[in-house]
C-alpha cells in the first residue's frame, strides 16, 4: 500500500502541469463532488478521475486506488442502506431513497479520495512544497509541514508492516484473525509506532535546524514554476466544472 503514495516519473500532460494547477484541479473536483447532488454528475466526476490517471500514465496505480476505495465504499453503502428509513420500501427495510443516498455517499467518497492520491503520484513532494511557497506565497514552515506529513505516510505504513511481521514471527496470528478481532490485535501496535514516530520527528527537527531551516525564504528555491498553455486549459476546465456543479 505504501507504493500508492510514491512518485511515478513520466512526461505526460499531467506531469508537466504546474504543481499549483494540480492542487487547484484536486480542490475543484472535491468541491464539485460536495456541491452537486446529481447522481449522474458524480458518475461523471468519477470518470474524470479515472481519465486523469489514464492520461498521466498511471492506470495501474489508479485501478489499485479505485479497487481499495470500492472495498471501503461497499461497507458504507450497506450501512447507509440499512439505516435510511425515508422513501418507498423496495425490499425488507431497504428503500429507494436509501439506495439513492447510499450511492451518492460512496461516489463522493471515491471521487474525493482519488484526485489527491493521483496528484501525489505525478508530483514530486519537493516541487509541491516549492510551488506552494513561490506561487501561493505560503510560509515555508507551513508548506514544509504539509509536505513532511505526506512524505511520512508511506514510511509509517512500512514501519507498521515491519512491526506486524515481527509480531507474526513471535506467534501472533494476524492472518487468521478477521474483522474486529484483527483490529483489536493491531491496536496495541500503535504504541511502538508512536514511539518510533516521535524519535524520527526529533531526529528530523535536529537535521533541519542544522541545515538552516529557519533561514529558508521564497528566494531560496532554485527552481522556477511557470504556467503553460496546459495550465490555462486546466484552469478553464476547473471553472466550467465548478459552474456545472453549482448549476446542477
Amino acid at each position: 500500500m505504501n507504493k500508492l503514495f510514491q512518485y511515478v516519473p513520466g512526461n505526460s500532460l499531467i506531469h508537466r502541469l504546474n504543481p499549483v494547477t494540480k492542487i487547484a484541479l484536486t480542490v475543484v473536483i472535491c468541491a464539485a463532488a460536495f456541491i452537486t447532488d446529481h447522481l449522474l454528475f458524480l458518475v461523471c466526476l468519477l470518470a474524470i478521475d479515472l481519465l486523469i490517471g489514464l492520461i498521466a500514465g498511471v492506470a495501474g496505480r489508479t485501478w489499485s486506488i479505485f479497487r481499495g476505495l470500492v472495498k471501503i465504499a461497499a461497507f458504507l453503502f450497506l450501512l447507509q442502506v440499512l439505516l435510511t428509513r425515508a422513501g418507498n420500501p423496495i425490499f425488507w427495510i431497504i428503500t429507494d431513497h436509501g439506495l439513492l443516498t447510499a450511492g451518492k455517499v460512496v461516489l463522493r467518497l471515491i471521487v474525493v479520495c482519488m484526485p489527491l492520491t493521483l496528484v501525489l503520484a505525478v508530483t514530486r513532494i519537493s516541487d509541491l512544497t516549492n510551488a506552494m511557497v513561490q506561487v501561493l506565497h505560503v510560509p515555508y514552515p507551513y508548506a514544509f509541514t504539509v509536505s513532511t506529513a505526506i512524505r511520512f505516510i508511506p514510511q509509517f505504513l512500512e514501519e507498521m508492516s515491519g512491526i506486524m511481521e515481527a509480531q507474526t514471527a513471535r506467534g501472533v496470528a494476524f492472518d487468521q484473525a478477521k474483522g474486529f478481532k484483527k483490529f483489536s490485535m493491531i491496536l496495541p501496535l500503535c504504541a511502538p509506532l508512536l514511539i518510533s514516530s516521535v524519535r524520527r520527528t526529533d531526529q528530523m527537527a535536529v537535521a533541519a535546524e542544522a541545515r538552516g531551516f529557519h533561514l529558508r525564504t521564497r528566494a531560496s528555491a532554485y527552481k522556477q514554476y511557470g504556467f503553460s498553455t496546459g495550465d490555462l486549459l486546466t484552469a478553464v476546465f476547473c471553472i466550467l466544472l465548478l459552474a456545472a456543479a453549482i448549476l446542477l
